[in-house]
């Protein structure tokens, strides 16, 4: 018997959210250098997180960003998974 029954039995799900950047790096040839590649992951993680979450990517970043002005500020994406678990 499982001990954790919620947790699935396969990786299906993390490798299809991968995919896409899969096919896209190896098209493109990677990137040039271990700093591209640290920030190529962390916008796939912060990409992936907000469309799971159904918040827009680009109006999280422009509010990191201080794009948003005079709009309401989205809140951490640690309190949003909170509040989504």
């Amino acid at each position: 018997m499982l001990e954790r029954p919620e947790i699935p039995l396969h990786t299906n799900a993390s490798e299809n959210d991968l995919r896409a950047w899969v096919i896209k790096r190896k098209i493109s040839g990677g990137t040039m250098s271990s700093d591209g590649r640290v920030a190529r992951d962390v916008m796939l993680g912060l990409s992936k997180t907000c469309r799971k979450l159904g918040l827009s990517f680009f109006a999280y970043l422009g509010d990191r960003l201080g794009l948003n002005t005079g709009q309401p500020r989205v809140p951490p994406l640690a309190d949003l998974v909170i509040q989504a678990a």
